[in-house]
């Protein structure tokens, strides 16, 4: 018999199918929270068959239980640990754990493609097409690499995934895997996958408006409240406010901060850890404990939102020749223009300040960072043009 325990997300319940395609009914999945797996583990060594081959994926163990599986290995028993995260890479100390971040051709790895690769290794699973892309559709969407590649697709299977039940997605899954030859959705499920990307775009619109800006040590954050849609929206976040560090979504009900970035130079796993918690470079957590509460809330709370930057201009656009005009909810205005070849300066309320950027990024990231400004709307930008253009009049 063999046991498998595992993740309760896309990448931990792939395993899980995998595992069901491998051993059929002589496999029994549990898919656990990382709080939850450790008890799952005891319970392992107070019950079950000391025959049973134990695989543990997606997660990692207490210092406890580590003892203890390193003990059960030596007396004979049968385990193996797969696991993609930095936080775990201590167990590779083992020969019954295997830790990898990234593979020999630098692609990152997830649990899912750790454990095919282990099954294909061992002859335990036959290979397909069908498995083989949905393998790395879970690879690529816990690992964001969807999204550099613009691969909608591995997107939409974490949707779906959160659309049913983990027994309907495990049985939907299964019997596609069995039964085709190439991965795909069927026309019921793009239907519901077209209906909630629209769900999800409201509800990102709305916390759009709802995002504050706060210094956390070296770092800037975004603080916003979420209890659905944290990858979709900390992602779309990111890339509306490419001046902070990272997003932090503050699930009050489930007493969790998740972490986001779209920055390959900064890994939020590290975040994370600092508050007890831990994950992937561009996406990890941690529980909502005094320190992260006082952080994130008590010193957040009275914050205003972020204004966002004007959508539609024609004339005040970022990076223009003739400046981009900035705004802040103090009413100081700010203009960022070229003075000179890879020169960029920023006047606030027409005075020139000291300090030079060589790109207009540096400079905005600059000016969103110490004075929270926006890009204001055509129509402002063009007054300001007209008042100019009547003091050089008068001055000729």
């Amino acid at each position: 018999m063999y046991k498998l325990l595992s993740h309760n997300d896309l990448d931990g319940v792939g395993c899980g199918i995998l595992a069901k395609l491998a051993f059929g009914k002589q496999v029994r999945v549990r898919y656990n929270s990382v709080s939850s797996l450790d008890r799952e583990v005891e319970w392992f060594f107070e019950n079950d068959n000391k025959d049973t081959f134990l695989f543990i994926t997606d997660l990692s163990v207490n210092e406890e239980n580590e003892k203890r599986l390193d003990e059960f290995y030596q007396d004979g028993g049968k385990v193996q640990l797969l696991d993609h995260h930095k936080t775990s890479l201590h167990f590779n100390d083992y020969e019954w754990g295997h830790v990898v971040v990234e593979d020999e051709e630098g692609k990152l790895t997830s649990a899912t493609s750790l454990f095919y690769e282990y099954l294909m290794t061992q002859q335990l699973i036959e290979s397909s097409g069908a498995i083989a892309e949905f393998v790395e559709l879970v690879r690529q969407y816990d690992t964001w690499e969807w999204e550099k590649n613009d691969n909608h697709e591995a997107g939409r299977l974490n949707a779906l995934f959160f659309l049913v039940s983990i027994e309907e997605f495990e049985e939907k899954m299964i019997d596609r895997l069995k039964t085709s030859d190439h991965f795909s959705f069927d026309e019921f499920e793009k239907k519901i996958l077209d209906m909630e990307e629209n769900k999800i775009e409201r509800y990102i619109r709305r916390k759009r408006r709802e995002l504050v800006q706060t210094e956390v040590g070296d770092h800037f954050a975004g603080v916003v409240y979420a209890e659905s849609y944290h990858s979709e929206l900390g992602n779309e976040l990111g890339k509306e406010y490419p001046h902070l560090d990272y997003i932090a979504i503050l699930n009050i009900g489930g007493k969790r901060v998740g972490f986001r970035t779209i920055h390959d130079h900064i890994d939020v796993s590290e975040v994370a850890g600092h508050f007890g918690g831990g994950g992937h470079a561009k996406a990890s957590g941690c529980s909502l404990t005094k320190e992260a509460y006082k952080q994130f809330v008590v010193e957040t709370f009275h914050l205003e939102p972020l204004h966002e930057d004007a959508k539609r201009n024609r004339y005040n656009l970022k990076g223009a020749a003739f400046g981009s005009m900035y705004k802040n909810r103090k009413e100081e205005n700010f203009l960022i223009f070229e003075a000179n070849e890879d020169e960029w300066v920023i006047e606030k309320n027409k005075t020139k300040m000291e300090r030079t950027f060589s790109s207009f990024d540096k400079a905005e990231k600059f000016l969103k960072r110490n004075y929270a400004a926006w890009l204001v709307r055509d129509d402002a930008f063009v007054s300001y043009l007209m008042e100019e253009l009547k003091k050089i009049k008068r001055n000729e």
